[in-house]
């Protein structure tokens, strides 16, 4: 390995705006769960009393509500996309979370190759 790369490296290791993130560790139902696992539920419904932001991290535990009890079951996610309530039919105080397996590259990074 060069130098050059070695600065390079060091570079990317900088803290960057996505670098002081949150973990939200949410309840999720079981039907909600089942579908975030398999792909087909990107997204989340959430009071907005956390004040969400795009690169937190979501720590879904699935939860029933009947018992009140948690499965022992979790999934990780990232918050790609906030859409704040207040429109578009959505009360204000909550919001839509656009949800991901990926981190989200930081403002101005567009080359994954990099990342």
């Amino acid at each position: 390995m060069t130098i050059s790369m070695i600065t390079h490296i060091a570079t990317l290791d900088q803290p960057t705006s996505l670098s002081h993130t949150r973990t939200h560790e949410l309840k999720i139902w079981p039907a909600c769960f089942e579908a975030t696992l398999s792909g087909a539920k990107t997204f989340d419904v959430r009071e907005n009393d956390r004040n969400y932001q795009v690169g937190d991290a979501v720590q879904l535990c699935e939860y029933e509500p009947e018992s009140e009890t948690y499965s022992g079951r979790s999934t990780a996610r990232w918050i790609s996309y906030v859409l704040q309530g207040g429109a578009f039919g959505l009360q204000a105080g909550w919001c839509i979370l656009g949800l991901t397996e990926l981190r989200p590259l930081p403002p101005g990074v567009s080359d994954t190759r990099l990342w």
